[in-house]
């Protein structure tokens, strides 16, 4: 199998259009980014509900025509069909994250990543798009306490978010038995970066510390600070959905694939990590300490990938371990307002 480098950089080999859903939000505008670099047509649906016009302005400017943005939503079936119609290949991102708020908002949860993504697949079927590379979670594992994580291996889930997740990898093996098409799912594991938004109730641990501690904020841990994750940074997301989508190995189509580093860091040593990037530019916060408060309902005590399988049929290689990631990350943070 070619190298990671020789495989994506084919793709400029020859020009097709690309339709990103949720392709404003953290993880589909760095999808955008890359597809646009390597010569590709991007057609973005996004209903800007969580992503932002922003994550996209640069490469609106840079680009122009090859970019096309579109103001819709997945629940809408029409949405769908308009932004599939002349579309090659879909990478569809879009979806409401969060455990908690699955929990305290079940049906919207379910409206949007369970049927919005039935709406992509119906309008990728109906416009003749064989290849959907589509974000599952490693949320779906749930209680099964095997750890490192085999895509085969899963438990009960423990939220609606969860749900509504693996509802996906169930929708997509129909989908490929029962229409002939060819549907890649990737688990993503704790995915943090650039853009990845500070704000608002559910956003993530590491923008939100981030935050903390450049604004001189408490940082609050949940749990004793033991709990662990398989942090991935987003360029190596990237690469494993590049990948999907052109891979030519029967054997890796309508499967699951882990996509995360294969390593763990607790939430302490996460903590850890961050003061000390933060610390370069606020010298205060090398002091800050974190305060405790009680573990969040629905989530995983530990999680650890094993990402043999996309090794071996994807031909992904993480690129980029934590310790990288999150000085690049902490550019980004420093760097904005």
């Amino acid at each position: 199998m070619p190298n990671v480098d020789a495989r994506i950089s084919g793709i400029a080999s020859g020009r097709r259009t690309w339709l990103v859903t949720g392709g404003a939000g953290f993880i589909g505008s760095h999808l955008v980014d890359r597809l646009l670099t390597l010569g590709q047509r991007v057609r973005v649906l996004d209903n800007f509900e969580t992503g932002r016009r922003t994550n996209l302005e640069i490469a609106a400017k840079v680009h122009g025509e090859s970019l096309e943005v579109i103001d819709g939503d997945i629940r809408s079936l029409d949405a769908c069909r308009a932004a599939a119609q002349g579309s090659d290949v879909i990478l569809h991102q879009a979806a409401l994250g969060s455990v908690p708020r699955s929990i305290l908002d079940p049906l919207t949860t379910h409206a949007t990543n369970v049927t919005g993504f039935l709406n992509v697949l119906w309008a990728a079927r109906e416009h003749g798009i064989r290849r959907v590379v589509y974000a599952s979670s490693s949320s779906v594992y749930g209680d099964h306490p095997g750890l490192p994580k085999e895509e085969d291996l899963i438990g009960r889930q423990l939220s609606p978010y969860a749900v509504s997740k693996y509802s996906n990898e169930l929708y997509a093996h129909a989908f490929g038995l029962a229409y002939g098409m060819e549907l890649l799912g990737l688990r993503y594991f704790n995915v943090f970066g650039p853009r990845q938004d500070p704000s608002g109730p559910y956003a993530a641990v590491i923008p939100v510390w981030f935050q903390s501690l450049l604004q001189g904020s408490t940082v609050f841990v949940n749990g004793d600070g033991t709990t662990s994750r398989d942090f991935c940074f987003v360029e190596n997301v990237v690469q494993a959905n590049l990948l999907a989508a052109t891979t030519d190995r029967a054997e890796a189509i309508g499967k699951v694939y882990n996509v995360a580093v294969g390593d763990r860091t607790t939430l302490l040593e996460l903590f850890e990590a961050i003061r000390t990037q933060v610390a370069l530019l606020r010298p205060g916060a090398a002091n800050a300490h974190p305060a405790h408060r009680d573990e969040r309902a629905g989530d995983v005590r530990h999680s650890l990938a094993d990402i043999s399988r996309a090794r071996r049929l994807l031909g992904y290689e993480p690129t980029v371990k934590v310790a990288e990631g999150l000085a690049r990350a902490a550019e980004w943070y420093l760097a904005s307002p």
